[in-house]
């Protein structure tokens, strides 16, 4: 029976890069043998036990094992899913812009937006702005001065390129332009109903008390708002819409009103702030924008930049909405991470529970698997609940090549071995590329460290220390052959003397852990794989973020 499971769990690696599921496992093992469907609890142990055997191997290794046994593999063939045409466009002349708010640093979740806009630049040859829109928010949300770099950083790191930068906060007097050429066509007015009069009038589709008030009282106050004569909360500048429109959100939607706070670039010196729509609906005319890429939640916004480019008689770019992007049990929030930070609960926006781009690069993540991912998940108006292994199967096959293997025990079970001669062995520093050369791993047949899951299940039983020997495990474990046996778990190990390192965990907490000594060679920024645990990199002083298994 082990020899059917070991076939089926090589086959399951093979089709899955090199990572075999006991169910998947299970399954075709009771296709291909009915019989054994009354076996169900005496063969999942055996069938976890096997997989834990083959998913220790390299990819190479379960294929050349299965060629061995005679089984012959097809290879899988990767569907691209990949972006669709821009509507409209011509080659030379796009113009696309990404505008992120610089209350943090990038994270995942707008890797996408990042990414999508990149690339249909790149496809195009057209031109790509970076446009930081950092008007003054909500009391929840606000500016971060390191943010800006932080961006930047992160752009850079995904490999965008931009062709040019702009700042909201150095263009506030072209939205006055702008909002007084409104107020002139009548489509602008000056409101002093506070939020709650404002909130409940647009519940109930009144028209507000000042909507019909002349031009001239509207440019009289207009002018009294520049000038700081309002506090904040006291006036507003509203767009006239229709009050009888049924979504309450766009009744006579606010464009500007006052904001008291200081901002981190221009200070105090402007207190008439944009909403982020008209800012949009301005700049986008301004800086020649073709097409605009976005979530399928912001569909008001697209309302009322289009209800003012009407107004002035502007060209209207392309609008291209998508689908929300989720990962599975992944929470995404930089006012929240601020907050975490604030309270040292997090390290800094690094920190891996961040999912910042900076905490992705810590661990190890590469730009380009973050970018096949996305350009992967295509240009679709469906929402994706992603599993962020997803995302991890696209690292894992541009790390595994370069990943130097290293044996380490996260929680250690001391054991002695009785007869071990043996005072150094030689594992190749890759299976997959033996001219890379082995690291030399010391033995002390009194001093090896197992790992205490692999004590406690196989205890008493036959295992092969990996690239070592075969050994009746106990707390004082025989020699039963001086080499691994093929058809027996095999387990990894260190000896003394080890190094101690600390792996910081996505989830934050730091683990001890035990590694060979030759680990102690990589440099910073190295990245590892530790047999049967996943792959890392080396932070700085023996100090290793996890990327994943």
């Amino acid at each position: 029976m082990r020899d059917l499971i070991y076939k089926h769990a090589l086959l399951n690696a093979v089709d899955h890069d090199g990572k075999a599921e006991p169910q998947a496992v299970l399954g075709k093992i009771i296709a291909e043998d009915p019989s054994l469907k009354g076996k169900i609890k005496e063969i999942i142990p055996e069938i976890k036990k096997v997989v834990v055997d083959v998913n220790s191997l390299s990819l190479n290794e379960q294929k050349d094992t299965l060629n061995k046994l005679g089984i012959k593999t097809e290879e899988k063939k990767i569907v691209q899913v990949g972006l669709p045409d821009l509507p409209n466009a011509t080659t030379g002349k796009v113009v696309m812009r990404l505008a992120p708010y610089p209350s943090g640093p990038l994270h995942i979740g707008n890797a996408r937006m990042v990414i999508l806009n990149d690339d249909y630049v790149k496809r195009y040859k057209g031109k790509l702005l970076l446009v930081f829109d950092d008007t003054i928010g909500s009391e929840e949300k606000f500016v971060i001065p390191e943010a800006y770099k932080m961006i930047v950083n992160g752009l850079k790191w995904l490999g965008v390129k931009y062709h040019k930068v702009f700042y909201k906060s150095d263009r506030l007097k072209l939205f006055y332009q702008v909002a007084e050429q409104l107020i002139n066509k009548n489509a602008v007015y000056i409101c002093e109903c506070d939020a709650e009069t404002l909130r409940n009038n647009r519940k109930q589709a009144i028209a507000c008390k000042h909507r019909g008030q002349p031009i001239e009282t509207n440019l009289e106050k207009w002018k009294l708002m520049l000038k700081g004569k309002y506090k904040e909360g006291e006036v507003t500048a509203r767009l006239k819409t229709d009050m009888q429109h049924p979504n309450p959100a766009f009744r006579d939607r606010v464009l500007l009103r006052v904001a008291e706070r200081r901002h981190p670039r221009v200070g105090k010196k402007y207190k008439v702030w944009p909403m982020l729509e008209f800012s949009w609906a301005v700049d986008d005319h301004l800086l020649g924008v073709t097409h605009i890429l976005r979530g399928k939640d912001l569909v008001i916004e697209d309302v009322v930049e289009e209800f003012i480019w009407n107004i002035m008689g502007w060209i209207k770019p392309e609008i291209i909405h998508y689908g929300l992007l989720n990962f599975e049990g992944v929470k995404l929030s930089k006012t929240e991470a601020r907050k975490l930070i604030e309270r040292k609960v997090y390290k800094g926006w690094d920190d891996p529970r961040t999912w910042s781009l900076q905490s992705l690069e810590k661990r190890g993540v590469q730009p380009d698997a973050v970018r096949n991912f996305v350009v992967n998940m295509g240009l679709s108006l469906a929402d994706v609940n992603a599993p962020v292994e997803i995302l991890y199967a696209e690292n894992r096959k541009l790390i595994d090549e370069q990943s130097n293997r290293f044996f380490c025990i996260m929680n250690p079970v001391m054991i002695s071995v009785k007869k071990a001669k043996v005072k150094t062995t030689k594992p190749l520093l890759h299976p997959d590329f033996p001219k890379r050369g082995a690291r030399k791993i010391p033995v002390n047949g009194n001093k090896i460290y197992v790992e205490r899951n692999d004590f406690e299940n196989f205890h008493d039983n036959e295992v092969g220390l990996m690239n070592l020997f075969s050994i009746k495990l106990k707390k004082n474990s025989e020699l039963t052959s001086k080499d691994v046996k093929y058809e027996i778990q095999k387990i990894h190990w260190v000896s003394e003397p080890n190094v101690k390192v600390k792996i910081v965990m996505p989830h934050g907490k730091e683990l001890d852990a035990l590694v060979e000594p030759a680990i102690k060679k990589m440099k910073k920024g190295a990245l590892v794989q530790f047999p049967r645990i996943g792959f890392a990199r080396l932070d700085k002083k023996m100090r290793f973020y996890f990327a994943h298994k």
